[in-house]
């Protein structure tokens, strides 16, 4: 006799966009969220005897999966670098076992012929669900704020490789970070047009550029993307590969602060204890508000594995301690070069900003809901809700992952969380 399964019941400290439910309950069938609340709402729902067949679990918190805007790769695995969509996979994997279930692969800046092929290999993963899309940082940035980008491959902008690289990547392209004041991005005919022509967001970073070319480029992007489903655009982890803000000389971020604050933009801010002070973190929380801040990890290849030597396109790159550097002939020392992205897990960093002082609803908003808005997937993915997703990520009250679900399948968790201490950071 044909049986139905019985729904999917997960229980726990519910945190939701506003509150954090301390009896909450979710249930899932068939992949998606059927309901969402307190255990007295689903009792008065009718969902008594699904429900109390699961038992309290006081000490855990139930967060909607992560979703993760700027990521380059984790486990040993480098995006930039995946000759093949099994090899990537590994990375997207290190990522999903720790409560990220939506992603954005990240490739950083290359020759275009090299940038083509890379977009081909992640395309496959796009094509069959498993990350959401590409995010292409670089190739047209800042000499000057390159951070870890190759510079004999920096360029000026191209349309036309803005083109050939939407083609290669079979409509997965959904973000690139541009640089304002270089040549050819902005205005008409420019990188930015070609970009939101093709629905794939700018994103604003890796810049020396002054406050009014920031601001072009951002009016251009948000006059563009008006009446969409996508958006707002996004700056590329805010304070980090930008000219630092001055009060004479306030470059471009201030001109990022002053566009989330009106919701003009959402800024990135890697809170990971390494790449920004988690004073400025809060900071810019209490500034622009979490619905305009979205957690991102900068993740590369060393997220989840040990130090060492490892390779960022083309530039080489060591982990000391987990902080990964640049090598570069002209370090006076190991360990002294650009910092080249994280190697955390965003949950790391969800933690990091919640012991730095950022309330948990937001630092949890922060790396749910509104990276998913930005894509454009408001209520389908990043939070817990009927009809949602059942994307689900337990952890224990210290917020490091005991459970993740995806599609409502579970999802084997990794147990080497990123344990970053920022009182002295």
């Amino acid at each position: 006799m044909f049986r139905m399964t019985e729904p999917l019941v997960v229980r726990g400290r519910l945190v939701q966009p506003s509150a954090v439910v301390d009896d909450g309950v979710v249930v899932a069938s068939g992949g998606r969220v059927t309901f969402a609340g307190s255990m007295a709402e689903a009792a008065a729902a009718g969902l008594g005897p699904d429900v109390d067949r699961v038992p309290p679990a006081p000490g855990t918190y139930v967060l909607p999966g992560l979703v993760d805007l700027h990521n380059h790769g984790g486990g040993g695995a480098s995006f930039p670098d995946a000759g093949s969509a099994d090899e990537a996979m590994v990375g997207v994997l290190e990522h999903r076992r720790h409560g990220t279930t939506t992603l954005l692969a990240s490739l950083v800046t290359a020759q275009p012929d090299v940038l083509l092929r890379r977009a081909a290999v992640l395309a496959e993963l796009a094509t069959a669900g498993e990350i959401e899309g590409i995010h292409a940082e670089g190739p047209f940035l800042s000499h000057r704020r390159r951070g870890a980008h190759n510079p004999a491959d920096l360029q000026e902008g191209s349309a036309d490789l803005v083109r050939d690289l939407v083609r290669a990547a079979r409509g997965s392209l959904r973000t690139m970070t541009v640089a304002p004041e270089v040549p050819g991005v902005t205005g008409p005919g420019g990188v930015a047009e070609a970009l939101t022509a093709a629905g794939v967001l700018p994103s604003l970073g890796h810049t020396d550029g002054s406050t009014e070319q920031a601001e072009a480029l951002i009016e251009q992007v948000t006059a563009a993307l008006a009446g969409g489903t996508r958006g707002p655009m996004t700056a590329t982890h805010l304070f980090n590969g930008m000219r630092p803000l001055h009060h004479r000389v306030p470059g471009p971020i201030a001109a990022c602060l002053a566009a989330a604050a009106r919701g003009d933009m959402v800024v990135e801010l890697i809170g990971d204890g390494v790449h920004l002070d988690a004073a400025t973190v809060r900071s810019v929380f209490d500034m622009v508000g979490a619905d305009h801040v979205a957690l991102v990890t900068d993740a590369m290849a060393a997220a989840g594995v040990a130090d060492g030597r490892y390779e960022l396109g083309p530039m080489s790159v060591e982990v000391r301690e987990g902080v990964a550097r640049v090598v570069t002939e002209a370090q006076a020392a190991p360990g002294e070069g650009p910092i080249a992205g994280g190697t955390a897990h965003l949950v790391d960093v969800v933690r990091c900003a919640v012991r730095g002082g950022v309330p948990l609803v937001d630092a949890v908003r922060s790396a749910t809901v509104v990276p998913a808005g930005v894509l454009g997937l408001a209520g389908e993915v990043g939070t817990l809700v009927p009809g949602a997703r059942a994307d689900v990520l337990v952890t224990d009250a210290d917020l490091r992952p005991v459970r993740v679900l995806r599609h409502g399948v579970d999802v084997a968790v990794g147990s080497d969380a990123v344990d970053i201490d920022v009182a002295g950071a």
